[in-house]
């Protein structure tokens, strides 16, 4: 008798398309993108009175913090500091950051401006942004936190 080698069959690859396809649009569905790079560092204080946010899409965030890595730290000290976007700002900028906000947004009365504000920033400094909030005539103000365990 004689041994024959068999070969083994391809493997039939027209539907892998298809599939590469499907797992594609499966990733871009569930991944979200981040909107704003987070140049200030920040834990969010606690509290107990909690309510989340329910339009998302009408929320103006403001960041506050020291720098997040020491590039930044070296370049702008260690003081605290408001991030609108992704750019460094002074106080003095919210007003025309809100304005532009505004203009983005279809119904311009829902704007909810979120402050996301390092737990050792003093509440001076707070004091501050929502003065000039209220000029900016930006009075739905909510200030981010975690609950309290």
């Amino acid at each position: 008798m004689k041994k024959t080698k068999r070969e083994m069959p391809e493997m039939n690859t027209s539907s892998l398309p298809d599939l590469i396809f499907s797992f594609l649009f499966f990733i871009m569905m569930v991944t979200t993108m981040r909107e704003v790079t987070l140049k200030v560092r920040f834990t969010k204080p606690s509290g107990t009175e909690l309510e989340k946010l329910e339009k998302k899409s009408a929320v103006s965030f403001i960041y506050v913090g020291p720098p997040s890595d020491r590039a930044l730290e070296e370049k702008y000290g260690k003081n605290t500091q408001i991030q609108l976007n992704d750019r460094y700002a002074d106080p003095k900028e919210i007003r025309d950051f809100i304005y532009q906000e505004r203009q983005s947004m279809e119904n311009q009365a829902d704007q909810v401006v979120s402050i996301k504000a390092d737990v050792k920033t003093q509440m001076g400094y707070i004091t501050d942004i929502k003065e000039v909030l209220r000029r900016s005539n930006a009075l739905k103000i909510n200030y981010s936190a975690t609950r309290r365990k």
